[in-house]
């Protein structure tokens, strides 16, 4: 099923709170037919619809590996890839505690984002809101001493310049939503906006140690369970959602095929944190990669709060920037249109 921003997908917090249920059940023992046949009586809407294509899965006597491609992308691939690494390891209800801990971790750093980011943007809602009332404001003076005080000098003057004005900000609110959830999916036209916002120095540290946190962890918990290198190398880079290291999957294995070694083909890339390189190192020639990459996951995630702190106080300036730019823009056309109202009467004279 398509939605408008393309494929039904579920949401973090359904996802978060789907995983840690199930995690628990299957580690108490619960079958997994009767846990389907819950989480379907439970779910809503488009959710349900997706659940009881699982539980029918299922009931054929598949795994629940088919029955989450039985949904059509409903669920992110890192997830279903993962679940099916848990089922043939055996260790699905670990696999499953690792991801709602980090669907958990990813909601917690987004809750405090949106409420850090709550006062910029009443702000800037109450500037656009401004404007539009006093578009409105304009048609009903006009209306009262039949002249027509366009003191913005858009064209934009009562009801109808109201509706328009709306509606360029409800299309700028979908399209910016519309591009964000383009870049999150990867999809290869927003590569070359990627690589713009990559050339601003602080915005581009904060989103590469998020990145990072993402490879990191992805790494501990794909190697963790057992599935093969090839396999999770690729999962974990693209779940950086960067292009900057998705790119680097074909060449890191091509280097490996060579005879080279993880952490030396990384190294030929020259795009990966000497820190992470010398991790890997030390992980495989100990044999212990996935441990190694828990620990330095582990202190990516808490660099990763640091680093949405700077997001928000970028994404803070720029509303205000916003904002400043705004008044500023209505202050000068008032101030035009005061003026250009003084000559007219002059001229007139």
């Amino acid at each position: 099923m398509f939605g408008f921003f393309g494929p039904a997908r579920i949401s973090l917090t359904e996802l978060a709170a789907l995983s840690r249920r199930l995690s628990v059940q299957l580690a108490a023992g619960v079958d997994l037919r009767r846990i389907w046949l819950h989480e379907v009586e439970q779910a809503r809407g488009v959710t349900r619809s997706r659940y009881a294509d699982i539980r029918e899965t299922i009931s054929r006597g598949d795994n629940l590996t088919d029955g989450l491609a039985a949904t059509e992308g409903f669920f992110p691939p890192l997830f279903c890839e993962l679940v099916d690494v848990g089922e043939q390891s055996g260790h699905l209800a670990e696999v499953l505690r690792s991801l709602a801990e980090n669907y958990e971790h990813q909601i917690k750093l987004r809750r405090r984002f949106r409420s850090e980011m709550s006062y910029p943007m009443f702000q800037l809602t109450a500037a656009l809101l401004v404007v539009g009332v006093l578009i409105w404001a304009m048609g009903f003076i006009g209306q009262m001493t039949g002249t027509n005080p366009d003191v913005l000098q858009l064209g934009l003057v009562g009801t109808r310049g109201l509706m328009i004005y709306l509606s360029t900000l409800a299309a700028i609110g979908v399209g910016g939503y519309v591009l964000w959830q383009k870049i999150r999916r990867g999809v290869l036209w927003t590569r070359p906006l990627q690589v713009l916002i990559m050339r601003v120095p602080a915005l581009a540290g904060a989103l590469d140690t998020l990145a990072l946190a993402r490879l990191t962890w992805s790494l501990s918990v794909t190697l963790g369970a057992g599935m093969e290198l090839r396999q999770a190398l690729a999962l974990s880079l693209r779940s950086t959602q960067s292009w900057r290291y998705v790119e680097q999957i074909e060449p890191i294995w091509r280097s490996i095929r060579g005879g080279r070694e993880l952490h030396e083909a990384m190294t030929e890339t020259g795009v990966f944190p000497r820190r992470i390189v010398d991790a890997i190192a030390v992980g495989e020639r100990s044999g212990r990669l996935a441990e190694t990459m828990e620990l330095l996951s582990e202190q990516y995630q808490d660099e990763a709060r640091a680093a949405l702190t700077v997001l928000t106080r970028l994404a803070g300036v720029g509303v205000w920037m916003m904002v400043a730019g705004l008044i500023i823009f209505l202050i000068f056309r008032i101030f035009s249109s005061y003026l250009g109202a003084i000559n007219n009467a002059i001229n007139g004279r």
